[in-house]
């Protein structure tokens, strides 16, 4: 039973990240294709999750998790915000540095040992299977998700607020107002999980992709733009 949320956390999110996906072959705009790719690793570590309910932790599915939930999907999915607020040219450096510092953590959680007895079987997740201290990978993950929260749930209310003092587009003020509460979800699980607090995790990732999924259905782009993603062009909505 507790694989239930996981699922459908990585279902809506490979939804979303083809839909943005969609979008990118459209329009070609940076912030598409990073959105993609971070919602991409939102479907991997909740994938992971049903996983290891299903069938049990292993080192493979593991490292899986940690990699892209812990280390990518934040980060990513903020930097997706930074490349629509910031000038281009600041925010190719700020993903320079976000990609150098993902290759460091990267081969930190692949080359990290695991001590997979630490974790309780069947519980939720969590990092107790890597060592502390600067032989793991833990110690860089704080930084990742800081920055991916507070560069989504930032940008998201900058935007919201940006569009209500023009008076312009409420619908984006809507649409931003979602996302950020949809982020903020998440990242509320995560600490309460690391305050000894698991049980809320996978229902607060759930609750989080659907908010921020809503957020992105609610912008006008969508609704006025029919189309049947990989399945022709556009199409005015009736």
């Amino acid at each position: 039973m507790s694989g239930v949320l996981p699922l459908f956390s990585s279902l809506v999110a490979l939804a979303f990240a083809l839909a943005v996906f969609d979008q990118y072959l459209d329009r070609r705009r940076p912030y598409q294709l990073v959105w993609s790719f971070g919602l991409l690793a939102y479907f991997v570590s909740t994938g992971a999750e049903f996983y290891t309910a299903t069938w049990g932790v292993s080192g493979p599915a593991y490292r899986l998790w940690y990699m892209f939930g812990a280390v990518l999907t934040a980060a990513y999915l903020g930097m997706g915000t930074l490349y629509l607020l910031l000038p281009r040219r600041a925010a190719h450096i700020v993903f320079a540095l976000l990609t150098i510092g993902s290759l460091l953590a990267i081969y930190k959680v692949a080359a990290a040992p695991l001590s997979l007895g630490e974790l309780t079987p069947g519980a939720t997740l969590s990092g107790a299977a890597f060592p502390r201290g600067w032989a793991g990978p833990r110690l860089l993950t704080p930084f990742f998700n800081i920055f991916g929260t507070l560069a989504l749930v930032g940008g998201a209310i900058y935007s919201a607020l940006a569009f209500y003092r023009r008076r312009v587009m409420p619908w984006r003020v809507t649409s931003n107002i979602l996302i950020a509460a949809g982020a903020m979800l998440p990242a509320m699980g995560g600490s309460l999980a690391r305050l000894g607090s698991p049980q809320y995790l996978y229902a607060s990732e759930l609750l989080g992709i659907v908010v921020i999924f809503a957020g992105f259905l609610r912008s006008r782009e969508v609704f006025g733009v029919y189309r049947v993603p990989f399945v022709g062009r556009k199409a005015a909505a009736k």
